[in-house]
């Protein structure tokens, strides 16, 4: 949430690049912007190379005209520091600034993401430039957030890094002795006797290529990844603290891309005043994968709201499938961004480039260059709806009753592991597990593991591979205190550095658990165990944990092979609450029996009893409740109101027990005293 007094109602704009067009275009582009009710751009996100055409030399002049303009026409800017993409001359200069690959080409000036996050003279550049925009546009009223760079991303194995990175181990281990253990490195002999011995995880050392990226050294690599991600955060920090240098009162933020796995974006989240991020689902996306990133980027920030500060108004151009949205479709959707915690609704890009990889990207105004398109036309109604609906939603919360824990280096070190299967995928897991709450219409938010649990009646921790240090007593006291805990296979394997807790999986869980995991069977893509829960047969895949009871119930068994018999559902009664294990994976049928019959007996309820294609949340504030009702089916959906108030979009009044129809990609936003 951009929270200043300067924002008023839901920004709605998006980027816009007006040093790519001749200045005669930027008098046409401010009149569409009024009739499609933009009111804010982000400016500047990749002109580096005209700000800083040599070493010594700054040219803000085209810039100085761009921002008066667009400040004389009422428009609010997002100001971005332009260091996503560093200058020719810099790369000719200074080939420490380019990157090295993962099989350790070298690169050359070209593309983005191009600069090592290590590099002396990307970290001197890049913040004497954000420390100059800053001071130059201080005084600009209409500033409402600064862009650092721009969705950060990738790797670098260069020397700079490889430096880095034995500074980073020193830092956190302390001695050689220290990290030969956490590494265990004396595994192949690979005993280290000083730290100038330690090399980059790459495809020259550790790491290797054989379907996807596998890594001799889990821990070499676990770190690496974590190394990776704290190198890019110091430089958005560095560029950070220069804006604020001057702006101290102007929010900072980058934005990210929902489910990113090589950046920690909880990590992120500490330094960052709020959250933005930029939603490229594709054309087939399902609403709850949508609606997943969402809750994700939420819930970094700890609930508070976000700023969507990307989508395209029709397609996206690097899909496989270049898809049109259908008419309707971009409402829809960018409804579904504030119905999960946005305060923003904003696009790229506004005009559409001539030339490039993005040149067939959707825009605002396409190259027909007016407002005679069904895009525009679809932007402007948006628009008048948003200038309607104000201010009511702003800074309004989900009230959640049920919690997903989600780590990233959990992520990274389960998808690391040698086995026992490719068929592991964190995201794709959690995603089964928020699905199924999510077309409950059950509200839910992520956490880390760091986060405080109390407030939540159920917490499911899917592939917790890594149980780090204390989280396990975290869990101990929740559920001790009456909390519903869940987690399934491979969970507890190992702690922080990738090592097993020995004495049986899932370590640091099994009194938690009530249960001994003794094997892992992991099945082949297309081969299936089964169980059957309650009357109701569903498939056990990918991997089927041999587990014990070890003070849990058995709540169901695998059907066939040499473990038909042994239980695959287990609840285990401690404290005051309970825990459950899911010891496969299943079909998205089972989830939502099983998570159902939890919430239930949780008294979770779904926030509205609505048709099966129709999305529900509520977002709540000091001005009240206000439930988000959208239509994602091919048909027209009847819903029963069950409290009054008003349909903020229509402006219609409602009673309890009214109905109103929603046609096909419909909205309504009714707003309820509390």
């Amino acid at each position: 949430m951009i929270e200043s007094s300067k924002v008023q109602k839901i920004l709605y704009g998006g980027d816009y690049n007006p040093e790519q067009w001749p200045e005669e275009i930027w008098e046409e582009d401010m009149r569409l912007f009024k009739l499609a009710h933009i009111d804010v751009v982000t400016l500047n996100v990749f002109s580096w190379a005209a700000l800083q055409p040599d070493e010594n030399t700054y040219d803000f002049s085209r810039l100085d005209k761009i921002m008066n303009m667009v400040r004389e026409n009422g428009l609010k800017v997002c100001m971005a520091t332009s260091t996503a993409a560093h200058p020719a001359w810099m790369a000719r200069k200074h080939p420490d600034i380019l990157r090295v690959e993962h099989n350790g080409m070298k690169r050359k000036f070209g593309s983005r993401h191009n600069s090592c996050p290590n590099s002396p003279t990307y970290r001197k550049y890049s913040v004497a430039l954000a420390e100059k925009l800053a001071e130059r546009y201080k005084d600009y009223d209409n500033i409402v957030a600064w862009h650092i760079s721009n969705e950060y991303g990738g790797e670098c194995y260069c020397e700079n890094c490889e430096k880095a990175f034995r500074s980073w181990l020193k830092e956190k281990y302390g001695t050689i002795d220290e990290l030969n253990r956490v590494w265990n490195m004396s595994f192949w002999g690979h005993t280290l006797y000083d730290f100038d011995d330690v090399v980059a995880p790459n495809m020259l050392s550790e790491e290797f290529e054989w379907d996807g990226i596998r890594t001799n050294f889990q821990g070499i690599s676990l770190d690496y990844s974590r190394f990776n991600s704290d190198s890019m955060l110091e430089c958005f920090k560095l560029e950070y603290e220069a804006v604020k240098k001057y702006t101290p009162d102007i929010p900072v933020t980058t934005n990210l891309m929902g489910s990113y796995k090589m950046l920690d974006y909880q990590k992120w989240a500490r330094s960052m005043d709020f959250i933005s991020w930029d939603n490229y689902p594709a054309y087939n996306a399902y609403p709850a994968q949508v609606a997943m990133q969402h809750d994700l980027m939420r819930g970094i920030k700890g609930g508070k709201p976000f700023a969507l500060m990307e989508q395209t108004p029709s397609v996206s151009n690097w899909h496989i499938y270049c898809k049109l949205k259908r008419p309707g479709v971009m409402r829809l959707w960018s409804y579904q961004a504030v119905a999960h915690g946005a305060d923003t609704v904003m696009f790229f890009q506004v005009r559409r480039s001539i030339g490039a990889c993005e040149k067939y990207h959707g825009a605002v105004i396409d190259h027909v260059g007016n407002e005679n398109t069904r895009v525009f036309r679809e932007i402007t109604a948006l628009g008048e709806e948003l200038d309607r609906i104000g201010n009511e939603t702003l800074g309004s919360r989900t009230d959640a009753k049920v919690a997903i824990v989600f780590d990233w280096d959990n992520w990274w070190a389960a998808e690391y592991s040698a086995g026992p299967s490719r068929l592991i995928d964190y995201c794709k897991e959690v995603g089964t597990y928020h699905r199924a709450l999510s077309e409950k219409n059950i509200s839910v938010d992520f956490v880390s593991v760091e986060d405080d649990l109390s407030s939540y009646r159920l917490v499911i921790a899917p592939l917790l591979y890594m149980c780090k240090d204390g989280f396990d007593e975290k869990i101990r006291e929740y559920v001790r205190n009456g909390g519903r805990f869940l987690t399934t296979f491979f969970s507890g394997y190992v702690e922080d550095h990738d090592l097993v807790v020995t004495g049986g999986y899932p370590g640091r869980l099994k009194d938690i658990l009530g249960i001994w995991v003794e094997e892992s069977d992991a099945l082949p893509e297309g081969e299936a165990n089964s169980f059957t829960y309650k009357g109701k047969n569903y498939p056990a895949a990918v991997l089927c944990d041999l587990l014990h009871l070890q003070g849990a119930e058995g709540l169901s068994s695998y059907e066939s092979d040499f473990y038909e018999g042994m239980p695959v559902l287990t609840c285990n009664r401690f404290g005051e609450g309970k825990a459950y294990y899911v010891a496969t994976h299943s079909s998205d049928e089972f989830y939502k029996h099983f998570l159902g019959e939890i919430c239930e007996e949780l008294d979770i309820h779904p926030v509205a009893e609505v048709p099966e294609d129709v999305e529900a949340t509520v977002r709540e504030n000091e001005k009240g409740s206000f439930l988000f009702l959208l239509n994602h089916g091919e048909k027209a959906a009847e819903i029963i109101l069950d409290r009054e108030g008003i349909d903020l979009i229509s402006g219609r009044s409602v009673q309890a027990g009214d109905s109103i129809t929603l046609e096909k990609t419909d909205v309504a936003i009714i707003k309820r005293n509390k």
